[in-house]
């Protein structure tokens, strides 16, 4: 075999390595108006009654945009001339604390042919024990609108943005007007999750996370906040002292 059919066999064979590679969709739509997939990651898909969670939502998410991206190419078909809305869907385990409380994030990608894709995040909370979605509400004595605790969390959690925003060379984007959507209110704060730590079993604080526009312009991307959890000690249940612990690994901090 000569130089040239090597090569060209080993090329082949890592294309074909790629292509098996590629995860299957755990859920799909595909019309003339829109491709959209729903991934699940390996760790979500072992839990079953969390995997049954996701997916019940993200099949809903997908009929939505199904509906939605129909409807806009029956008012504008000039705009599905070259290709149909495309979208997807990952849910992805990002810790689990105490073996109990698992945080997923939920990661979107929107393509409807405009200036330029979209995407988004937000977060579960999942209770294994009660195999139900939680919030953070059982890890703090008091989480009021406009409480100490949701005013230290805001107060936290812009002193990460801004220095993160430093670390980008994007100080000029660092001010209240960029800003002004958190509140000191569960609902209004960011979606939240616990962040790993180098202690086992524990949570080395909250992660708050944010998808384009929310806190910068859209060429910034997204921002992740983080708050130690030294920071909201004064604040913690019995429950949250039992699981937060250790610090954030470095590895985890170096992310956007």
């Amino acid at each position: 075999m000569t130089r040239l059919s090597v090569a060209l066999a080993l090329s082949a064979t890592c294309v074909f390595s790629a292509l098996a590679a590629d995860p299957k969709p755990d859920a799909v739509v595909k019309t003339k108006s829109i491709e959209a997939r729903l991934f699940l990651d390996d760790k979500i898909k072992a839990d079953a009654p969390l995997a049954a969670d996701c997916l019940a939502e993200g099949r809903k998410w997908l009929d939505k945009n199904a509906a939605e991206a129909a409807a806009a190419r029956k008012a504008d078909p000039q705009f599905f001339k070259d290709a149909g809305w495309d979208f997807e869907r990952k849910y992805t385990i990002r810790s689990i604390v105490a073996d109990r409380y698992v945080s997923v994030l939920r990661n979107d990608y929107m393509n409807t042919n405009g200036a330029h894709p979209n995407s988004d995040v937000n977060t579960i909370l999942w209770d294994k024990a009660d195999n139900k979605r939680i919030s953070i509400r059982p890890f703090f004595t008091e989480t009021a609108d406009n409480g100490a605790t949701m005013k230290a969390m805001v107060k936290a959690i812009i002193a990460s943005l801004k220095a993160e925003k430093k670390k980008r060379d994007a100080g000029e984007t660092a001010t209240d007007e960029w800003f002004k959507e958190l509140k000191p209110s569960l609902l209004k704060i960011g979606a939240v999750t616990l962040a790993p730590s180098t202690e086992a079993g524990k949570s080395s604080g909250l992660t708050f996370h944010y998808p384009p526009y929310a806190v910068g312009p859209y060429a910034e991307g997204e921002y992740v906040a983080f708050v130690p959890w030294e920071t909201l000690k004064p604040y913690l249940t019995a429950e949250g002292t039992r699981i937060f612990g250790g610090a954030r690994p470095k590895g985890d901090a170096e992310e956007p």
